[in-house]
């Protein structure tokens, strides 16, 4: 193994998406991780479809929503709601560098399985817990969840169609956003952790929250507000501080054009058939044409009607001007680039011969993202971690398992 975490390992206790998407991202960077899940049942996500990847005797195996978030894993079950198997937990942390939770505030205590109870134990350990609220604060003792984040923390407030408009309203973004960008943070600050560990030695808490990761990643839309004093609204498509930056109509169906500066426009508007516009004083700059976007934009959208998206997007591309198709997924995985860069992969699973998935975008020239491993079958690695790891013979292993322990 040559990744760039090749050295560390890491004890996964988290299920759904945040937790697991930031053990996945450092098991891709070469991390040894083993995700603890309940006997008999294993992460919720296992169970989320259908789609179910389809097994090589015809049944059902694990949904799809598990196979984004869990490669480069092993599984083992350990029910640590008992004392054997919360034992079993604490010696495989003593061998850890990293553990990742996700558990309610104070969920683990119980088990003498939270920070400082682990801690006592190894004290390099750097301990990521990812909860919706946070450590503190009035809220901390809630479940958080992507969607109730999004709409707490403004998001779906400025997603969706304008108010006015045919099907505007509070709208959600189609993706787990918020847990996705959670799991990154959370990998961002255990690296930070880890390096660290290097010049002192000791490991430590991470505290990473939902809500307060989905405001930071407000940017631009939050510092509107806090500049300017007046909350955004939904856009639709459009940007609040770019224009045109938006889909337009063709004659076949719609395209992006993401214009970023004043000659771009210009290019745009000579290619479309109307080099006047960019003369036009109102539009001449990106401040002006914010503020006469209502005027604009029809103007432009009569002209992108005359051509097909495809026809538009070979001209524009010619001279420079940012803009493309609105694909779906079937289009967007048929594409050239996408092709490519190889971001669709086939990862070898024994029960279904192969489990499709979807490359980690960081390209590393010197330690290359690995994939070593497709999402585990629940409980496929209990017996190896608890020999190799903790030298539990197979005898005693197997009277875990018949305790239902493991």
């Amino acid at each position: 193994m040559n990744g760039s975490l090749s050295h560390i390992r890491v004890l996964d206790l988290s299920r759904i998406l945040a937790g697991p998407w930031s053990a996945q991202l450092l098991g891709d960077l070469g991390a040894e991780v083993i995700k603890v899940e309940r006997p008999g049942a294993g992460d919720d996500t296992r169970g989320w479809g259908p789609p179910f990847l389809e097994t090589q005797d015809g049944g059902a195996g694990d949904a799809a929503y598990f196979l984004c978030a869990n490669r480069n894993k092993g599984s083992v079950t350990i029910d640590f709601t008992r004392p054997e198997g919360q034992e079993l937990v604490k010696e495989l942390a003593r061998h850890c560098d990293v553990v990742i939770e996700n558990f309610k505030v104070g969920g683990l205590k119980k088990y003498g399985l939270d920070y400082e109870s682990l801690k006592a134990i190894n004290p390099r350990l750097i301990y990521c817990s990812i909860t919706g609220f946070g450590q503190t604060g009035p809220y901390a003792p809630r479940a958080g969840y992507d969607f109730l984040i999004q709409a707490m923390g403004g998001l779906m407030s400025i997603t969706g169609r304008k108010e006015g408009e045919e099907g505007a309203g509070p709208q959600k973004v189609g993706v787990a956003l918020t847990d996705i960008l959670t799991g990154l943070y959370g990998t961002v600050g255990i690296l930070a952790a880890l390096a660290d560990r290097e010049r002192t030695g000791e490991g430590q808490h991470i505290d990473v929250a939902l809500l307060d990761v989905h405001v930071a990643c407000l940017a631009n839309q939050a510092m509107n507000y806090l500049v300017g004093g007046t909350a955004p609204a939904a856009m639709g498509n459009s940007h609040p501080n770019i224009v045109p930056y938006q889909d337009f109509p063709t004659s076949d169906g719609f395209m992006v054009i993401a214009v970023g500066n004043d000659e771009q426009f210009a290019r745009l508007c000579a290619t479309l058939g109307d080099a006047s516009l960019a003369q036009d004083d109102r539009y001449r700059t990106n401040r002006g044409r914010v503020e006469h976007r209502i005027a604009l934009v029809p103007q432009l959208e009569a002209l992108t009607r005359r051509r097909t998206t495809a026809n538009w997007v070979e001209l524009l591309e010619e001279v420079g001007v940012p803009c493309g198709p609105i694909n779906n997924l079937e289009q967007v995985f048929a594409d050239p680039q996408i092709v490519a860069r190889g971001l669709k992969l086939d990862l070898p699973r024994d029960e279904a011969g192969s489990a499709p998935s979807v490359a980690n975008p960081l390209r590393l020239s010197r330690t290359p993202v690995e994939y070593r491993s497709a999402p585990p079958t629940l409980g496929n690695d209990t017996g190896r971690v608890l020999k190799q790891w903790l030298s539990i013979p197979d005898d005693r292993i197997e009277d875990l398992r018949e305790a239902g322990i493991v």
